[in-house]
């Protein structure tokens, strides 16, 4: 379980590994209100809704930080509102963009609730997320930012970073995203990814050897 209460930010977030990518799927809620997001549930996990409903959570939206079916086989599931970048919004219908298709994932396809862009402030409770665009591993790639902690999504990862050999990825357009996006911060930032451990802007900056 991850806290955070800097910046007078009173919130939760519990991380959950699942699919067969080992996607970090996290729920994260206002402590006051109980309102709540869900990022990138890669697919239907009963730990989750029991989760949620022990915490009494109002999950107001389903973030996806990406379109690939390993961030939004749950969506379906799960119900809750969408929020997706512009950019990879048709991820969510077609089998070919998500990589469903390739991959054997079983995506119901759905719609978008609204769409994200560069600088949206999502206010959940007394939460406010930030969306960052950071595209690169796909064209609507984004992070999002809660207090001292970033969402990364597929884009940075602990002394690594996405890849960019798939359809819509693009190395230079990551790797300036991640530089001109995420490498402002300042090093005691903590950046949640979409697989593997949590780091810090600061490890990155001195420890990424694509960086």
């Amino acid at each position: 379980m991850t806290s955070d209460k800097s910046n007078n930010n009173d919130f939760v977030c519990e991380t959950f590994v699942i699919g067969p990518l080992a996607t970090n799927c996290y729920v994260l809620y206002d402590e006051k209100t109980h309102k709540g997001v869900l990022l990138d549930p890669a697919a239907h996990d009963p730990n989750i809704e029991e989760y949620i409903k022990e915490r009494n959570i109002d999950v107001e939206y389903t973030i996806n930080t990406h379109g690939h079916a390993d961030h939004i086989t749950g969506n379906a599931v799960f119900g809750f509102p969408i929020l997706i970048h512009q950019l990879d919004e048709a991820c969510l219908q077609d089998p070919v963009k998500s990589l469903s298709v390739f991959s054997g994932a079983d995506v119901e396809g759905t719609s978008a609730a609204r769409l994200l862009q560069d600088g949206d402030i999502i206010e959940v409770g007394e939460m406010k997320l930030e969306i960052i665009h950071t595209p690169g591993h796909t064209p609507g790639g984004i992070s999002v930012k809660c207090g001292n902690i970033i969402f990364s999504g597929d884009t940075l990862f602990f002394e690594g970073i996405g890849r960019t050999d798939l359809p819509g990825g693009d190395t230079k357009t990551l790797l300036d995203a991640i530089n001109d996006k995420l490498m402002v911060f300042p090093d005691d930032v903590r950046v949640l990814p979409g697989h593997g451990p949590e780091t810090t802007i600061g490890h990155e900056r001195q420890n990424n050897p694509f960086l």
